[in-house]
């Protein structure tokens, strides 16, 4: 890179969290400018910081990484979305390529490899673990998933995807209508649609269908 990235980083565990800041910072051409726990803190970061990168973990309980990623993408439009996870799931893939992320990294990689993605991404191109990579079609709509399988979760939309990934962590209704701006009760009918779109009958089956799915992390 000709420039140092400024970054923004996001895991909710802080012995993880602060030892990958900490190794960050010490490296040349990289800059910490946040490193915070949950996603809802990371969207006020990135409007008070506007780094260039931002590395989003996907299992952060509470608000939806990917509907963050949105959200910080609005407020900081010159940000660039990196995310990172244990799995490689091919519905995590999707997603990230629909929220427009310039990189996926699979946990567990030599630190080499994020060093690389935070520096391919901060000079505007893009960065996938090799894992991810090979699950990668290039077509004329672009970056696809290499032949998805047809799965239920495809019928649901994208808001009853969401819906269902905080009803799978074990929040209330109510929780989730706070945190989504809708009402409980719109919130119980979205749940009713995906019971019947999926033909599941109660929050234990719904759980164990997202971690299947990889909509829910187990």
């Amino acid at each position: 890179m000709t420039k140092t990235a400024r970054i923004l980083l996001v895991d909710d565990q802080e012995m993880m969290r602060e030892a990958l800041a900490q190794h960050l910072a010490s490296q040349s051409g990289f800059d910490v400018v946040a490193s915070v726990p949950n996603h809802e803190r990371a969207i006020e970061a990135a409007r008070e910081h506007h780094p260039d990168v931002a590395l989003l973990d996907i299992e952060v309980p509470g608000l939806d990484c990917f509907v963050a990623a949105r959200e910080i993408q609005q407020q900081s439009p010159s940000t660039r979305i990196v995310f990172l996870s244990a799995f490689c799931r091919d519905h995590y893939i999707e997603q990230a390529l629909e929220v427009g992320a310039a990189g996926y990294i699979v946990k567990g990689e030599e630190p080499g490899v994020l060093h690389q993605a935070i520096e391919t991404v901060g000079d505007g191109g893009r960065f996938f673990s090799e894992a991810v990579e090979n699950r990668l079609v290039l077509g004329d709509d672009g970056l696809t998933v290499r032949s998805p399988g047809a799965t239920r979760a495809a019928s649901l939309t994208q808001r009853e995807l969401e819906i269902l990934r905080y009803i799978a962590v074990g929040m209330s209704k109510k929780e989730v209508a706070a945190l989504v701006d809708l009402s409980v009760r719109t919130v119980d009918a979205h749940v009713r649609n995906i019971m019947d779109k999926l033909d599941l009958h109660d929050r234990v089956e719904l759980a164990r269908f997202a971690i299947h799915e990889g909509i829910s992390p187990q």
